[in-house]
């Protein structure tokens, strides 16, 4: 690890977690307006469905770009453009339209921003790094991510209690600026472009996204990794959406109890990722993801057993649940980053967020459905014995065990499996 390297991640890492310290704190101040303003499931659900629905179209011809593009610009113009939409909603609450149209809205076009940003920084990590530190950054980005997770609910709570909703959008902006401004400091190198590559037409950004795919559907343990994450993506979502709402209902908590969920989601999340980052264990990684599934499953459905009075313990599974989240995220990036050719990781990692979210749309759309038929607590039960089950499952399947066995294999070439 050379200095210059250290000192690059270093300037990333400060503004990205301004960025996700300040969004971190706006988002949970929306779940608060909402789940105060409305107590409904269903207001929560189309609210998660309106901030992922735009990234799961977008998102594969966006990986095309991504890949076409200079990345460090792609960044900073996905994170200008979300700054711009959300002070367009920031004076509309001002101005006293604050219908709840205008928070979909605003959660829908700041998808758009995240189709480009979010796999266009992960696409960047393996040309900055040395492969074998990228589990290691992976714990790194998820302790920032904790760390955001354990801040940001405390500033948004207690943003929304001193003022309107539309002040407390300001907070995302002044993050957004921190973010670009680290961006600006930095060199991000790109791969090198095909022929095709440079042309923009239909037929070759066409021709692009199958090359993407190829490298997933070439591989059959990747395509075994993309499909059991996918499975346990749509069962997670509906539960996430319920968190706050477990919490009010079924705890009879309040603002308070909220708070305490999403910081120790954090906290489990921080001890994650600090076991990753300070570690860096040589372990089978997919045997490391699957061990995840299987206790972030045993979270959920135990939290959905507990009784009202068991709020204590459903703070303790929730940690669990952070932990397990923590050390997946970074396991499943980092076999990808490992895996994939970088001048193809924008469109892998777009293709996945995509293909992970279409599914879990209709499981957002089931949310209501669930929270007042089966309740609230039973579909953590369900859902959760659902992700434990995918985990044991996932041991059995030699495609994907032999993806962890190695620390390193060659990339899949740009062709392969194709047809030209």
């Amino acid at each position: 690890m050379t200095p210059t390297w250290k000192r690059t991640f270093a300037i990333i890492w400060s503004g990205q977690f301004i960025s996700l310290l300040t969004s971190s704190a706006v988002n949970f101040a929306i779940i608060i307006w909402l789940s105060l303003e409305t107590g409904s499931a269903e207001v929560l659900a189309f609210a998660a469905i309106a901030a992922f629905l735009p990234q799961t179209i977008i998102g594969p011809f966006a990986g095309v770009f991504i890949d076409r593009w200079d990345r460090k610009r792609t960044m900073i113009a996905a994170d200008g453009f979300i700054a711009i939409c959300t002070l367009i909603l920031s004076v509309l609450f001002y101005l006293g339209y604050s219908e709840l149209m205008f928070v979909y809205i605003l959660l829908a076009l700041r998808s758009v921003g995240s189709a480009f940003h979010m796999p266009a920084m992960q696409a960047s990590v393996p040309l900055l790094a040395p492969e074998s530190e990228l589990l290691r950054i992976g714990g790194v980005n998820q302790v920032i991510q904790s760390v955001s997770s354990i801040g940001g609910p405390a500033l948004g709570a207690f943003a929304i209690g001193l003022m309107d909703i539309g002040y407390v959008l300001l907070l995302d902006i002044a993050g957004a600026i921190m973010a670009i401004t680290s961006l600006l400091l930095v060199h991000i190198p790109n791969p090198e472009k095909t022929t095709t590559e440079q042309r923009t037409g239909i037929k070759e950004v066409l021709h692009d996204l199958k090359l993407g795919i190829a490298a997933v559907t070439s591989n059959q343990g990747i395509s075994w990794l993309f499909g059991f994450s996918i499975l346990a993506t749509f069962c997670i979502m509906p539960v996430a959406v319920l968190f706050p709402l477990l919490t009010l209902q079924h705890f009879e908590g309040g603002k308070f109890e909220m708070s305490i969920i999403e910081v120790v989601w954090g906290i489990g999340m921080l001890v994650g990722g600090g076991v990753l980052g300070i570690f860096k264990p040589t372990l089978n990684k997919i045997m490391i993801i699957n061990t995840m599934h299987l206790l972030l499953g045993i979270s959920l459905a135990a939290s959905g057993l507990l009784p009202p009075s068991g709020f204590i313990l459903f703070v303790a599974l929730t940690i669990l649940g952070g932990v397990a989240a923590s050390i997946y995220n970074a396991s499943f990036t980092t076999v990808l980053q490992e895996r994939i050719n970088p001048a193809m990781l924008g469109r892998v990692f777009s293709m996945y967020f995509s293909i992970a979210l279409l599914p879990s749309m209709i499981g957002l759309l089931s949310t209501g459905f669930l929270a007042d038929t089966i309740g609230i607590s039973l579909t953590f039960v369900i859902l959760g014995s659902v992700i434990g089950v995918i985990g044991i499952v996932s041991f059995f399947v030699p495609e994907l065990m032999k993806l962890g066995l190695k620390t390193s294999e060659q990339p899949v070439p740009e062709e392969q499996g194709m047809d030209t």
